[in-house]
């Protein structure tokens, strides 16, 4: 098994917020060693789709983004939680959402949850939270490896 599908969170994880739209330090490097893990990597965000699109093209422009951010696939959801069944062709056992807020993780998908710490005011440009997550990430796509791998030869 391997990773299909990561799921992001924008606010507090990948930028400030939607107001301030700063950007997390190795934001860039982070989004392109996702891509490498897996070619679906998903917005899955409070971020209404319009506004999410509008911060992406100036991330984007500014350089901080792959190109590629700006074009990626957007979840449509609603309630109060961020259930991976909303993703289109989910298999929730190999897809993760990076996300910095509990309350919006399924019950039952606690599992696929990969916290990370909330990019909050003020923001330190020595913040390492994205770079740490990739690993964490790279190993996950590791053990998966090795375990497909072990019941293969078993």
């Amino acid at each position: 098994m391997k990773i299909e599908i990561i799921a992001l969170d924008l606010e507090g994880t990948l930028i400030s917020n939607a107001i301030s739209q700063i950007p997390r330090p190795h934001l860039y490097e982070f989004l392109e060693g996702c891509k490498a893990i897996t070619e679906h990597v998903v917005m899955f965000t409070t971020v209404r789709e319009e506004k999410f699109r509008q911060i992406a093209r100036l991330l984007v422009s500014e350089s901080v983004v792959p190109d590629w951010f700006e074009r990626m696939e957007y979840v449509e959801w609603d309630g109060h939680k961020k259930d991976l069944r909303f993703i289109n062709d989910c298999n929730i056992e190999s897809t993760f959402l990076v996300d910095d807020v509990e309350a919006y993780v399924m019950d039952d998908q606690k599992d696929r949850w990969l916290e990370i710490e909330q990019f909050a005011s003020p923001y330190s440009d020595s913040d390492t939270e994205l770079v740490s997550m990739l690993q964490r990430l790279q190993k996950r796509v590791i053990t998966l490896s090795n375990a497909k791998c072990a019941r293969h030869y078993n």
